[in-house]
């Protein structure tokens, strides 16, 4: 039996999911990328891991590091309050094996 259709080749294009396999066509995508995230996040997130994560480290650092510039010293570091806690420690006798009370400690400071 004859049979009346003819086979059509068409081209298709494959144009794979926004964010890789297993992401949803028929919703919006998610991740940076999208028209109101910052140009500067999307740099960011574009940076090798190892540069990321040091500037972040960086930044922290100098932000706990603030409020430490002038500021002044605990009065338990000290010079007399370290020598008195020393004595303490000594006197009763803290930490025989190898702190402060020990032969080597006591042979040391004599």
């Amino acid at each position: 039996r004859p049979s009346n259709t003819t086979l059509t080749m068409v081209k298709v294009w494959y144009t794979p999911p926004p964010y890789g396999p297993r992401t949803a066509l028929d919703r919006p995508a998610y991740g940076l990328g999208n028209a109101d995230t910052p140009k500067w996040l999307v740099r960011l997130s574009k940076l090798p891991k190892v540069q990321a994560i040091t500037g972040v480290i960086t930044i922290f650092g100098v932000l706990a590091y603030l409020p430490l510039i002038g500021a002044k010293l605990p009065f338990t570091m000290s010079p007399e309050y370290i020598a008195a806690q020393r004595a303490y420690m000594r006197y009763h006798n803290m930490n025989p094996i190898y702190g402060l009370s020990s032969k080597k400690a006591r042979a040391a400071d004599a």
